[in-house]
C-alpha cells in the first residue's frame, strides 16, 4: 500500500461521516493501544463560588443520544438506527428493542440535534445527554 500524505489523510476524513469517523478512531484506538482524549486539567476553585457548574454545563460539545423507547412505529426507528449508525438489521432491531440505550455516544450537539430530530420524526422518544 502506497504510503499517503497527511493532506491526503485529512481529505479522506473529511469524506467520512461523524459515524465513519468516530468508529475509525474506536479501531485506531484499539490498534494502537492509545486513546485520541485530550488529557484532562485539573481546575481551579471557582472564585465566584457557584458559577462553575453554569460554565461546566455551558462548555458541554459532546453529548449522547439515548433511544427511551421506539413508539409504535419499530420499523421507521430501525431504519433510522440504521442510517445513523450503519449497523446491520438485526443489531439496529436488537438496540431498538432494548431501549433505552444510547444509540450515538460523545458526538457534537449539532450531529446529537440531527440523529434526535431524526429519530424522533421516525416516531421514537429519545433525550439527549
Amino acid at each position: 500500500m502506497a504510503k499517503l500524505t497527511t493532506v491526503e489523510l485529512l481529505d479522506a476524513f473529511k469524506e467520512m461521516t461523524l459515524i465513519e469517523l468516530s468508529e475509525f478512531v474506536k479501531e485506531f484506538e484499539e490498534t494502537f493501544g492509545v486513546t485520541a482524549a485530550a488529557p484532562v486539567a485539573v481546575a481551579a476553585a471557582p472564585a465566584a463560588g457557584g458559577a462553575g457548574g453554569a460554565e461546566e454545563a455551558a462548555a458541554q460539545d459532546e453529548f449522547d443520544v439515548i433511544l427511551e423507547s421506539a413508539g409504535e412505529k419499530k420499523i421507521n426507528v430501525i431504519k433510522e438506527v440504521r442510517a445513523l449508525t450503519s449497523l446491520g438489521l438485526k443489531e439496529a432491531k436488537e438496540l431498538v428493542e432494548a431501549a433505552p440505550k444510547a444509540i450515538l455516544e460523545k458526538v457534537a450537539k449539532d450531529a446529537a440535534e440531527k440523529a434526535k430530530a431524526a429519530l424522533e420524526g421516525a416516531g421514537a422518544t429519545v433525550t439527549l445527554k
